[in-house]
This record gives C-alpha cells, structure tokens and sequence, in this order.
C-alpha cells in the first residue's frame, strides 16, 4: 500500500503532492475540505463521497476530482471493503489549474478514462520509488493526470449535446489533430459549415473561452510539454511545431498566458 509524499521543494510546474495506490480507504471527514485539488479512484469495492452538492458513488475504476476547501467526506458504501488510489496536486504552476478544470469545484471521471489516468497513477508511484527519481517525466505524468481529468468533465456533460457534437467538438479534434498547422477560425468554421461568430459563441457556452483562445491554450500546452521533455530544443523549434507564425509571437503569447518567457519557464523547471 504505497503512500508518498513530497518531501522537497517544489521545482515543476505540475506535480503530486501526495500519491498512492492499492490503499484500503478508511472513512474521511473534512468540513474545510483539503487545501490541494487531490483525486481518489476505486480499485477495488464501492465508495460514497459527500459534498454540499449531494453523494457519488464511486465503483470499480470510477474517479473523482475535488477542489480545494470543497466540504466532503468519504468511506467505503455499506461498510464493505474499499480500495482506492489517489493522487493530489501541486506546482509552480498549480495557480493555472482552476482554468484547467473550468473551475468546476468536482469532476467526476467514468472507467474508461479512470483505466488511463489510473495507469498514469501506477506509473509515476513507479517512478517515485526508483532512485534518483525522474521529476522531469513525474511532471508531464502529474499533468497528463489532470488533462484527462479535464477531458471527463468537457466529454461528460456534452457528449450528448447535439449542438456540441455537431459543431464543436469537431473543431477540437481538428485543433487537437492539427494545431502545428497555420489554423484560423475562418478555416475551422468552414469545416462545420458555419461562421466564425457562431463558432466562437458556441466556444464560449461550452467551453468558457473563444475558438481562438482555445487554440492558443492548446498550443501553448504543447509548447511546455516540449520546453520540459525536450530541453536541447530550441525556442524557435517549438514555435514552429506548435504553429506560431514566428518565434517572436510566441515568446509574447506563452509570456502573456504563462507569466513567464519560455527560456524562463525552462529554467524553472
């Protein structure tokens, strides 16, 4: 039943302040909540977590994501056994994660994205236990965690909007398939026949930002993943394999969106 915690200074952008598995969850209670987002998923049993917002079951592979000073408690359902794994998040950049999750104070994750992050989990308390541990790869695992995690809160609510699937969610593929390329919102509202206004009011009712907004975000993701796992590249490299027009544009863009130039974020990390 493996527990870490993190035990030096905190030096990456994203990682786990605390991380487990195969741990037999005793009954929790915080009327405060927990000064960390930090995630819990079933391995093994049922579990029921209370927050102000009501109860969720939580079965086999079933996640859920709680924001900090989120009010809850949970135990195993029925007083059966429940095994769980778990993960809580820090970071230099730990500020950005409300605007990862939408500022959803609770997100809940099905099976079949809980078998992913699950493995993300597994995999980095691999990593902890090795010596020295790899905190460059812990990073990007602790941000993959949180991505998908996001990506169960967007998929969840929407996946049954018409309007999101005839529209929207095609431009996020094409983004997410496509995002080196010179890409406009001109182009991406051609592609689902609509006009640019539309797509970027659609954006902003389902995913809180404008169709551009999301393709920078998008990009600029991509561009930390580089700066972090490729650190012999150069900045105007990652510019043009995350489809900046110009190295200058994007040292001024990720400056704007991330507080930092990218030679300083390298640095940093």
């Amino acid at each position: 039943m493996p527990i870490i915690f993190r035990s030096t200074p905190v030096t990456e952008p994203f990682m786990f302040e605390s991380i487990g598995n195969h741990w037999m969850q005793d009954r929790v209670s915080r009327p405060g909540g927990f000064p960390f987002y930090h995630y819990l998923q079933t391995e093994e049993g049922t579990g029921r977590v209370d927050t102000d917002a009501g109860a969720q079951l939580l079965r086999e592979g079933e996640g859920l994501l709680i924001a900090p000073f989120i009010r809850h408690s949970y135990e195993s359902e029925g007083g059966g056994k429940w095994r769980v794994k778990f993960a809580a998040f820090t970071g230099t950049a730990e500020r950005s994660i409300p605007q990862v999750m939408a500022n959803r104070p609770l997100i809940f994750t099905d099976c079949t994205r809980g078998s992913e992050i699950g493995r993300l989990i597994d995999s980095s308390i691999s990593l902890l236990a090795s010596s020295p541990s790899d905190a460059m790869r812990l990073s990007v695992n602790c941000y993959a965690v949180l991505l998908n995690i996001a990506d169960s809160s967007r998929i969840a609510s929407q996946t049954e909007d018409r309007t999101y699937r005839d529209y929207v969610l095609p431009v996020i593929k094409e983004i997410e398939n496509h995002y080196p390329l010179p890409l406009t919102v001109e182009e991406l509202s051609r592609q689902v026949f609509i006009t640019p206004q539309y797509l970027n009011r659609l954006f902003r009712r389902y995913l809180n930002c404008s169709a551009y907004e999301y393709l920078t975000s998008f990009r600029i993701s991509k561009a930390k993943e580089l700066l972090i796992t490729a650190p012999r590249l150069e900045v105007q490299e990652i510019a043009r394999r995350t489809g900046f027009t110009d190295a200058s544009h994007f040292i001024c863009v990720f400056k704007k969106a991330v507080g930092e130039t990218p030679l300083g974020f390298r640095r940093m990390n």
